[in-house]
């Protein structure tokens, strides 16, 4: 007995150190076990989408010109488009901004700047498809189509996803009562539930021809044609549930 005394004490004198690390090593790892998980616990998801029509459509009217200065083509480009947001703003439903404007060098066969090119663009935007249509025809003599696009609008994505939502959450808990049946038990309480919108498929842009087309019997710009297309809105409904 006075033997292990002292080998404890030469341990504790010499080792002191480690001694301690070890001990709280295995504190460590006693602090580190899975806390208790009940049974019976289900993980689920359910996800609902649809497709929905674009109600919006932007259509990108563009001049190009060229210029022996910079200064007279700026003038004239912006002349172009100004002109263009005005006749636009007469037209119920449809709003219209500028788009993006550029001007760019030409040069010969030296290197040397030989002419100016420039480009100018107005998007006009709406619901109404028939109008941007009509007033995209008008312009066309002035200001050229260069590209449709289509897109979902805040206001129809958040309807679609209000419907979404009540589907996703049915369907989650259909899943629930069914799975709980099958494990043998009588019904369940929810554990955690987690809501998320996937949102909408971005619009894809439509290139389009020049518009300059003109009706057979008269000098009047055809209307451009539009066909929108859809986007898919989802939702998914994700989390656990207790069996009981």
């Amino acid at each position: 007995m006075i033997t292990k005394t002292r080998l404890a004490w030469t341990l504790a004198g010499t080792c002191a150190v480690p001694l301690l690390l070890t001990l709280a090593s295995g504190a460590a790892r006693a602090q580190t076990i899975a806390p208790y998980q009940p049974s019976g616990v289900l993980s689920l998801n359910a996800q609902a989408s649809a497709e929905v029509p674009q109600d919006v459509v932007d259509i990108t009217l563009f001049y190009e010109q060229e210029a022996s200065d910079p200064s007279s083509l700026t003038t004239t480009l912006n002349q172009r488009a100004d002109a263009a947001l005005q006749k636009a703003k007469g037209v119920s439903g449809v709003t219209a901004r500028t788009g993006s404007f550029s001007i760019f060098p030409s040069t010969d066969r030296d290197g040397r700047i030989s002419a100016w090119r420039g480009r100018t663009e107005v998007v006009l935007e709406s619901h109404d498809f028939a109008a941007a249509s009509k007033l995209a025809g008008q312009m066309a003599p002035t200001m050229q189509v260069g590209n449709v696009s289509f897109s979902l609008s805040p206001e129809a994505q958040r309807a679609a996803e209000q419907k979404l939502t009540g589907e996703a959450i049915t369907s989650f808990r259909q899943q629930a009562t069914s799975s709980a049946q099958a494990f043998g038990y009588s019904g369940y309480t929810i554990r955690e539930v987690n809501v998320g919108h996937g949102g909408s498929i971005p619009p894809r842009p439509v290139m389009m021809m020049s518009a300059r087309a003109m009706s057979a019997d008269a000098k009047v710009a055809a209307p451009v044609p539009l066909e929108g297309g859809t986007s898919t809105v989802s939702v998914n409904v994700s989390g656990s549930v207790q069996m009981k």
